[in-house]
């Protein structure tokens, strides 16, 4: 029996799953590619600068000439740039082309797009379908997101029924261990501490242990976790957002953190909610005065 051709851009996917960004840029020179690898490459690699907040440099860089699937990847940097009504029109307008509508990497753009708009319904029209791990592992964060741990857990099955050991079916049954919580946070801990154990440590994983103790009660263990993310990238936003959590458990000022946050991710869910909390405290002040007076 002739045994499969090596896979040679595992090292690449793996550390852009596990949020070693840099590094899957720095080790992309990977010779002898096929013209698919090539191109799955490329997307990686661009995603990979997006994820460190370069996306001007994506949207120099991918010309019309492109292929599809970069071309995607270039509706993403154009989305979290800010301009998001040009990029959802043109990602309408490319999904419903059937020469182009079914390119994996757009349906998986189309399905990050649509969860950053909450319109969840919308992103799994795209992604529902699968048809690669990235997908499958798209739909389990899309189905949590949506409080149906059940359906997230289909998703999980199949890709373990694809390959268990794959890193994204591991993050995948991490983050619905997590979701589902009880004795699953510990199972949830055992996976990203087994990540940490084997590749290198990125904020992702620092991240995931995090949680895992928050859930757990260990609110200092997790505090260091967070730090230690901190010191790789000051300006991620989980990590802002996480340390705000575990600050206000452990009886310290989280209002750094929670600036660092506004400042450079004011979008992100947890200042909404900040924002809007004080909003209803200020009007219940105004009121207060007001029916006093």
């Amino acid at each position: 029996m002739a045994s499969s051709p090596p896979d040679l851009l595992f090292g690449l996917r793996n550390s852009f799953y596990l949020g070693a960004f840099q590094a899957a840029i720095n080790n992309s020179d990977v010779p002898n590619l096929s013209t698919d690898d090539a191109i799955e490459r490329d997307s990686l690699v661009y995603r990979s600068y997006i994820a460190l907040g370069s996306n001007q440099l994506v949207i120099d860089e991918i010309n019309s000439s492109a292929p599809t699937a970069l071309q995607a990847v270039k509706l993403l940097a154009l989305y979290l740039s800010g301009d998001k009504g040009s990029a959802i029109s043109s990602l309408r307008e490319w999904l419903s082309d059937a020469a182009v509508g079914n390119n994996p990497i757009l349906r998986l753009v189309a399905g990050i797009i649509y969860m950053h708009e909450q319109d969840y319904n919308e992103a799994l029209k795209h992604t529902n379908t699968g048809g690669t791990m990235e997908l499958l592992a798209l739909n389990v964060q899309i189905y949590i997101l949506m409080h149906r741990s059940d359906y997230a857990e289909k998703q999980l099955k199949a890709m373990q029924q694809i390959d268990e050991d794959h890193t994204l079916t591991q993050l995948a049954n991490a983050w619905l261990n997590l979701a589902v919580g009880g004795s699953k946070i510990q199972e949830a801990y055992l996976i990203f501490q087994d990540f940490s154990e084997k590749y290198q440590m990125t904020g992702m994983i620092l991240n995931g242990k995090a949680l895992c103790c928050m859930h757990m009660g260990r609110f200092d263990e997790a505090e260091a976790l967070l730090l230690e993310a901190l010191n790789k990238d000051a300006k991620d936003a989980e990590t802002l957002a996480n340390l705000v959590v575990c600050s206000l458990h452990v009886g310290k000022s989280a209002s750094r953190y929670l600036s660092q946050l506004k400042l450079a991710h004011p979008d992100h869910i947890l200042v909404k909610r900040v924002s809007s909390a004080e909003d209803s405290f200020d009007r219940a002040v105004q009121d207060f005065v007001l029916r006093r007076d």
